[in-house]
């Protein structure tokens, strides 16, 4: 790792549910998307240098820092303690506003502290210099000018009462806040070519961000284990959907690495359908149902069409095309190389996402959601079409790069999805051809039993191996069969043998060469929450517990997870805030809930 890129659990998350920007705890921005989450960054020095793009507005020296979230929002507010004093600097991005915008208030707490003003814009993933020019300014802010940088199609401002100024191609400043000053910067984005948007009242927008937040937050109908970390990570769900068009981003980076100067550097900056049926279900468990309506909107636009051509992820705004590219300018977090923008995995088959999204929606009907002509059809659609394909092979649930597989999960997955059509007709009085659909069910679960259980008894990754997968935990929690199952303990104790890691669980053993990649990968921390819900249903209560508060005490200062785990190094790895982590820790808590009433 460089020394210029901060340990991945140093960031901590802003949005404004268009976009997010990734802040350390020196204060400094090292990722954003401009003008949405999955649009080229123009600070990326997450993945570079500091040249590469990035705001730098904190302590010149060294500090004592500590950070938290505004409760129920991701407002963030950070404290610097130095040797001359304490500031106090509040960062947030407004949910009010037409375009987005980033504000930072920085306040003298105690004595006087040299502040490092830093502001490296550069569009393109960090590699195009915009073109940069002082105008007047007419705001409330204390200074007479304001920053704009252009490059194409975006525009970029700062407003502030006192501007770093151009020192080669940086611009920089240094001066010193006492106690009871406060210095507010503010920075715009908006198409280039329109009219730079107007001054707005920074005080009345960071109060209606939290008020909105926090309403939010506090429908959460969730009152059960854990009740605060389950908060956190709604917000950070919530923090992660993108308010215009319902779309749910698996993460707002890319490139951070499963393996330290590895290749595994994937884009998660897409919906992935399945990551947003989860994500939906926990919201679902917690009291939301506006949420799953604006989704299912967005799934009838995205999928719009041949339902045989539907794919695993979309863009954001729902575009199919996310061809796979490096950019080869950046040199990657800690060396990983190649960094990857777009995502082949968009074109493989995986049977399992049409059981996510199907399981999703039949939760929202069960929590009150009525279905629409259009939304019914489609499902019908999509599983008459599942029906003529569902013995293929494919790829599976962790997107294998190696040749296509009958993977047991996938296969258990679909059951699901008949099984959930089927409840649509007989629960919700839905019409469909049911007859034909539970034969099929049982033709699936029959073929699933007979291919996908080893000669030692326990659920196996695929029908030409006895390896044994992480996936293979959600066989209970989906309902395939029951906690009890000696099929199933016998497949919880063989991940436990095969696929633990210091207390935490891998995906699968990559040495088995599944996945058709090189390198290694740590264990991935939404499948360690999955073995918790596997502990709480085979009443293992007190074993559920323990991982569960070992998993929580992973979380980073301000309760955020990534993808995986370095039990060795105590880091993080891997792209963060991950969605897929937080939608697990809530589903985990609310299993354990039940499983103790």
């Amino acid at each position: 790792m460089s020394a210029l890129q901060p340990p991945i659990e140093d960031y901590a998350l802003l949005s404004d549910m268009r976009t997010a920007a990734l802040v350390s705890k020196a204060g400094s921005i090292d990722w954003l998307c401009l003008p949405r989450f999955d649009s080229e960054a123009c600070f990326a020095a997450m993945l570079g240098t500091p040249d590469n793009g990035r705001w730098l507005l904190g302590p010149a020296g060294s500090a004592q820092t500590t950070r938290f979230y505004e409760p129920g929002s991701l407002a963030l507010v950070t404290e610097h303690k130095t040797d001359t004093g304490t500031v106090r600097v509040e960062d947030f991005m407004p949910t009010s506003e037409e375009s987005t915008r980033i504000v930072r208030r920085v306040t003298g707490v105690r004595g006087q502290v040299a502040i490092r003003h830093e502001w490296v814009l550069r569009f393109g993933y960090g590699d195009h210099h915009p073109w940069i020019h002082r105008v007047p300014d007419h705001s409330d802010l204390g200074a007479d000018e304001m920053l704009v940088a252009t490059a194409g199609p975006s525009s970029v401002l700062l407003r502030g009462p006192r501007l770093p100024r151009p020192k080669g191609h940086v611009h920089a400043d240094e001066f010193t806040v006492h106690a009871g000053q406060t210095l507010t910067f503010v920075m715009y984005w908006w198409p280039s070519h329109l009219e730079a948007p107007t001054p707005f009242d920074v005080a009345r927008a960071r109060a209606t961000t939290l008020q909105r937040y926090r309403a939010w937050t506090d429908r959460a109908s969730y009152h059960g284990h854990d009740a605060e970390a389950v908060r956190t990570s709604l917000a950070v769900l919530r923090g992660l959907t993108d308010r215009d068009t319902g779309g749910v981003v698996a993460a707002p980076t890319l490139g951070l690495p499963e393996q330290f100067g590895g290749s595994r550097n994937w884009d998660y900056r897409y919906c992935w359908l399945r990551d947003a049926s989860l994500t939906l279900s926990a919201f679902l468990q917690c009291g939301y149902r506006h949420e799953t309506r604006t989704w299912r909107d967005w799934l009838l636009r995205a999928v719009a069409g041949d339902p045989g051509r539907m794919q695993i992820m979309y863009g954001v705004d729902g575009r199919r095309n996310l061809t796979e590219h490096t950019v080869d300018h950046l040199p990657g977090y800690a060396g990983s190389q190649p960094v990857l923008v777009g995502n082949a995995a968009s074109g493989q088959r995986q049977l399992d996402v049409l059981g996510e999204v199907l399981n999703a929606l039949e939760t929202a009907r069960t929590h009150g959601l009525a279905e629409t002509d259009d939304s019914w059809a489609l499902q019908v659609a999509l599983v008459e079409d599942l029906v003529q394909g569902w013995d293929r092979p494919d790829n599976g649930v962790w997107e294998i790069r190696g040749p296509a597989r009958r993977f047991t999960h996938s296969r258990a997955m679909v059951w699901v999805a008949f099984d959930r059509a089927v409840q649509g007709v007989e629960k919700h009085g839905l019409t469909g051809p049911v007859d034909r659909w539970r034969e099929v069910r049982e033709r699936v679960r029959a073929d699933v039993l007979r291919r996908g259980v080893a000669a030692g008894g326990y659920f196996r990754q695929h029908d030409e191996t006895d390896e044994v997968d992480a996936s293979l935990l959600l066989l209970a929690p989906i309902g395939f069969v029951p906690a009890d199952d000696p099929r199933y303990l016998a497949t919880v104790a063989k991940v436990e043998e095969d696929l633990l890691r210091d207390g935490l669980v891998l995906r699968y053993r990559t040495g088995s060469g599944i996945d058709g990649l090189t390198g290694d990968e740590s264990p991935f921390l939404a499948c360690s929450f999955w073995l918790v819900q596997a502990y709480a249903l085979s009443g293992r209560l007190h074993d559920a517990r323990a991982l569960m508060d070992h998993l929580l005490s992973l979380r980073n200062d301000v309760g955020l997870l990534s993808e995986e785990y370095d039990p060795h190094g105590r880091r993080f790895i891997g792209n963060t805030p991950q969605a897929f982590s937080h939608l697990a820790m809530v589903n985990a808590a609310a299993t354990l809930t039940r499983a103790s009433r």
